[in-house]
């Protein structure tokens, strides 16, 4: 992932502490209702898709923390979890297409179960210092389109007043955080904010330039420019050469320094 995306994975992270807030207060409220507890992994069955800034962090991570035999067991893992996905998503956009219950397709969905390739033999979860905001909620009450939901395995009561959080809410924060970051890019994909895939597919990409659409900004020697990075005046920081410097008569793109004044100073 040869883009740089600090910045907006610290804002991201940002809200992961509101959302890991929301769940320690939820717990400490309610530690009877609340099971979560080491070993179980019932979450890490979940059917789901991540939008690109969750995609992107988690990616960077994977590849950033964990070692290579780790990693190449968790892509074959991702692999086969990843055509699970397909397939059940293939099955509910033909009952949909069919005419179905769109809410009957989608409480059928909520049964299914796809284990996380993340999910280890001890059943515990390689990456989950950088788990997505879905496994961080998963345990407490939520409101997702209008309606109730929590997971099966708590002692929450039905139809009795607990904090809820509004998750749809927090689906337009990460939404309109992706689409901050396309916006950065130079990119010929314009609507990739709008794409969603599973953890699995989040692993098993390469998030690299070719992937991400990158274009090369007009009189810029890279082939990876991003409009962050790059301008054809040469006032670059990913790979189009230092800033001209006032005066500067080396070219139109990039100073070459000891062919002009200004540049060797």
């Amino acid at each position: 992932m040869p883009s740089d995306f600090s910045p907006f994975f610290t804002k991201y992270e940002q809200l992961l502490k509101d959302v890991d807030k929301v769940f320690s207060t939820v717990k400490d409220q309610h530690p009877d209702c609340v099971t979560c507890t080491t070993g179980c992994s019932d979450c890490c069955h979940a059917v789901f898709d991540l939008p690109l800034i969750e995609a992107l962090y988690l990616n960077h991570h994977f590849h950033g923390v964990l070692p290579k035999e780790t990693k190449d067991q968790i892509l074959t893992k991702a692999d086969q979890a990843d055509r699970t996905a397909y397939k059940l998503k293939f099955q509910a956009h033909k009952r949909q297409r069919s005419g179905e219950d769109t809410d009957a397709i989608l409480e059928d969905m909520a049964r299914e179960r796809v284990r996380c390739p993340l999910l280890n033999s001890q059943d515990r979860c390689d990456l989950y210092a950088f788990r997505p905001i879905t496994c961080r909620l998963y345990g407490i009450p939520q409101e997702v389109g209008g309606k109730a939901r929590t997971c099966a395995l708590s002692k929450f009561s039905p139809g009795a007043p607990y904090p809820t959080v509004h998750v749809d809410k927090i689906h337009r924060a990460l939404a309109a955080l992706s689409m901050e970051l396309v916006a950065s890019l130079n990119t010929k994909y314009n609507q990739m904010a709008d794409m969603l895939v599973p953890p699995s597919m989040a692993l098993l990409t390469v998030y690299d330039d070719e992937y991400l659409g990158l274009q090369k900004s007009s009189g810029c020697s890279s082939s990876g420019c991003s409009s962050s990075g790059c301008s054809p005046s040469g006032s670059s920081t990913g790979g189009c050469g230092p800033a001209k410097k006032d005066g500067c008569s080396c070219g139109p793109n990039e100073c070459d320094p000891g062919s002009c004044e200004p540049c060797r100073k």
